[in-house]
Order: structure tokens, then sequence, then C-alpha cells
């Protein structure tokens, strides 16, 4: 009906013309002959509203076969979409259509290759990654099977070095796949327990260097979730607590748990993150004005956590006061190990 109003009011003053031109026939026969005029005043009424449906039908076949040939033009601007389009136009638009088609031809293949671009820079980021993680598995494979020919304080710099270098690749292949149509998550059951002391783990030359006391409260327990992307994310908010500690660290994990939800809180004594920084810290490239430290981040952390945790399904809440911790709380659904 909507269609149809618009129509309507497209082609009002056409259809008035008309009407008005039936209008000043009927008013000449009256004039010419009164009598034959209203003998035939019925005939007359009846086909003036003949003659406006039959115009008025015909206008919206026409505008509704134009509105459909022009979305399948846009769908796919070819030249035979183009053809079809050019045959419900009038001759003063079918240069308009002809340059539209051209211009839209010219950014469809450009789109093309900027997403043939794009694959081919995904997998050299992806390759890059994997090819990067051989020798930093040699490295640590090294630093366990030498340990004792190493003086304790190399050995110390050098998995500080692997581990860092792990974080940083890690980031730049989870950044990469952010945008990509290919995302490899597998959704399998995982210990919430055995998984934070895995990234504990993988972090401890870091936690080390800064002395950090880690109290781990949470209990077996099994969530559904992808494995590589949960680890990714909750090692994120490790490595952040890790950058913006304060003297004396601490990190502890908590857990509250209803009947098919999980609340797992990770909370440190670091220094905290103002209030007018707070809502912005899941932002891309924000770092805030906490400090120095935060000023020389790369603020891609928290964001890339954000993005994996809405791909997992989990909801990340950040609490904060200046000076005194940063705590981040993250949902997800769960179930109990029996």
């Amino acid at each position: 009906m909507k269609q149809k109003l618009l129509v309507f009011y497209r082609y009002l003053p056409w259809l008035l013309l008309l009407a008005g031109i039936n209008s000043l026939s009927a008013l000449m026969l009256w004039l010419a002959d009164t009598d034959a005029f209203f003998a035939m005043c019925a005939a007359i009424l009846l086909t003036t509203v003949l003659l406006f449906a039959a115009v008025f039908s015909v206008l919206l076949f026409w505008d509704q076969k134009k509105k459909q040939n022009f979305e399948a033009f846009l769908n796919n601007p070819d030249t035979c979409q183009e053809e079809n389009l050019l045959k419900a136009v009038s001759a003063s638009e079918a240069d308009s259509i002809r340059l539209l088609g051209r211009i839209l031809r010219e950014k469809e293949l450009a789109l093309n290759h900027a997403k043939t671009d794009l694959a081919d820079y995904e997998e050299y980021v992806e390759a890059w990654a994997h090819e990067t993680k051989t020798p930093l598995s040699l490295l640590t494979l090294v630093l366990d099977n030498h340990e004792e020919e190493l003086p304790a304080l190399v050995r110390f710099k050098l998995d500080y070095a692997r581990s860092r270098m792990q974080e940083y690749v890690n980031q730049m292949l989870y950044y990469a796949r952010l945008g990509s149509a290919r995302k490899d998550y597998l959704f399998q059951p995982v210990n919430l327990r055995m998984c934070i002391e895995d990234i504990l783990d993988d972090y401890l030359p870091l936690l080390k260097e800064k002395r950090f006391q880690i109290q781990n409260h949470v209990p077996e327990l099994q969530i559904f979730t992808d494995h590589r992307g949960f680890r990714f994310l909750i090692g994120q908010i490790i490595s952040n607590s890790i950058k913006y500690c304060a003297n004396a660290p601490t990190l502890t994990f908590t857990l509250e748990q209803s009947e098919d939800r999980a609340v797992l809180s990770i909370r440190d004594n670091g220094i905290g993150v103002r209030s007018c920084d707070l809502p912005y810290i899941f932002e891309k490239g924000f770092t805030g004005t906490s400090s120095d430290v935060r000023k020389k981040a790369t603020g891609m952390g928290l964001y890339l956590s954000q993005k994996i945790a809405d791909d997992l399904n989990i909801s990340l809440d950040a609490r904060s006061e200046w000076g005194r911790g940063f705590e981040m709380t993250v949902s997800f659904y769960c179930r109990s190990v029996a």
C-alpha cells in the first residue's frame, strides 16, 4: 500500500492533468449540448474513473518493474542487468544508469582485488607467525635441555625474552584473524583451573621478574569454549596486570558460580585505571593517561580480548580504582566436573 501511495504522489501532476482534460471535455460537451451532457454524464464519469485506474495501474506496473530491475542491477551490476534496467527507464535516465554501471563495476573489481590482497595478507601473517614459533620452540627446548649449563641469570633473561616474543606473535596472529571470514574456533570442554595454571606457566618468567604472588582460588570446573581463544583472552588480562603492577604485586583468581553461569574474577593490586579512562579500555589503540608505562603500550591487548570474547559469547567487565588495583570479570556458561 505504501508503494502505491508513493507512485500516486510521484505521478500526481500527470494524473491531475488527465483529470483536467476529461473535465474540460465534459465542460465543452455541456456548453455545446446540455441535454446530451446529462444523458452521457454517467458514461463520462465511468470512463474517467476507468481511464484513471488504467493509467495508474500501468504506471504502478512499470515503477515496480523498474525497481526490481534496479535492485537486481545493484546486486550484480553486469552488462546484462544494465541492459534490462535500461529497457525500464526513460531516455533521460539512460546515461546516468550507464555511468552508474561503469562506476559500480570498477568498484566491484577494486573490492575483489582488495579481498584477494587481504586473504594473501592473512595467509602471510599466519605463515609468518607459525614460522616464528619454530625458533621460539627451539629456544624453549634448548633452555629446558641445557638448564644446568647456563647461568641462572642468562637463562632467566632468555626465557623472559622468549615469553615476550611469544605474546607479541600471538597478538599479531589474533589481530590478523579478527577481520577474517575464516574463524577456526573449536568449542570443546575445557577445565578452567588447569587452563589458568597453564596460562600462568606461560607467563611464569614475566611473573617471576616482577615477583608476583599468585592466589588461584578457582575450583575444578568444566567450561565449553574454544581452548586457544580462551587462553589468549585470559593471557592478555594477565599480561595487562604484569605491565601495570605496583610494589609487592599480587594476582588473585576467584570464581562465583550459579547453575549454568560462572563469573571468573582476575584481580591485581597494580596502579589501576583512572575513572575517566575506564569506559575506553576496550577500544583499539587506547592507552589512557594513567602512567608513562601506558603511554608506551600498544593498547591492543584488551581490545583483542573483547573481540574474542564477543566471538566466544563471553562477557567482560572491568572495575578499577586509581592506585588501588584493577579487576576484570569474565562471565561464561559452565558445568561442574563430576
